[in-house]
């Protein structure tokens, strides 16, 4: 579908008329701004304002990669159902779990053997996720990590951006599946290049 189709509703866009009275992003880079602008959207939390970290150029290859087709992979059902307009991968019904490798890792695993390289990881959910698309090689278009908790959380984040793949992260521990579909939602709804910003 294409996402200059997508009628606004109006809460939606009164929603982002006041974040935008009370936070200046004009600033930003155009996918830079999409993405911050949807995840304070989706969480109420202005302090993504500051926690978030990316890179324009990356997001550029991301959104070409994301509207030519790429896979996208969720690590939870509920990232996947955050993302209503865009098939993904989740294959955490078919992992199971060890005494080394979570469930959620194994689940990340089997998506990479059944997708490949070149696609986008939205991970909102588990650390063990995380942690385990980074020991694999993989080749990803996108990895958005913004898995949430106080164990692991801060530290997988903080792997992924020492690893040099390119990402959207945020430096705390907070973060979840609602954010971590929104960051995805925003290069889905983001016009394509050659069109204006809305």
């Amino acid at each position: 579908m294409n996402p200059a189709a997508r009628v606004v509703h109006p809460i939606e866009q009164e929603s982002f008329r006041r974040l935008r009275a009370r936070l200046d992003t004009s600033h930003l880079p155009p996918l830079t701004r999409a993405v911050v602008e949807r995840v304070i959207h989706s969480a109420a939390d202005p302090e993504y304002a500051t926690d978030l970290v990316m890179a324009e150029d990356d997001l550029v290859t991301a959104h070409a990669a994301l509207h030519a087709g790429a896979p996208v992979v969720v690590d939870v059902e509920v990232v996947a159902a955050g993302i209503t307009r865009r098939e993904t991968v989740c294959r955490l019904a078919d992992a199971r779990s060890g005494p080394g490798p979570t469930r959620s890792a194994h689940a990340v695993r089997l998506a990479y053997e059944e997708v490949g390289p070149g696609a986008l990881w939205v991970i909102g959910c588990a650390p063990t996720a995380l942690e385990e698309l980074l020991t694999l090689d993989a080749s990803p278009a996108l990895v958005i990590g913004l898995p949430v908790g106080f164990v692991g959380a801060a530290e997988s984040k903080a792997a992924l951006r020492e690893s040099g793949l390119p990402a959207v992260s945020n430096v705390s521990e907070k973060g979840g599946s609602a954010v971590a579909a929104a960051a995805l939602n925003a290069l889905l709804y983001h016009p394509l290049s050659s069109e204006e910003i809305s």
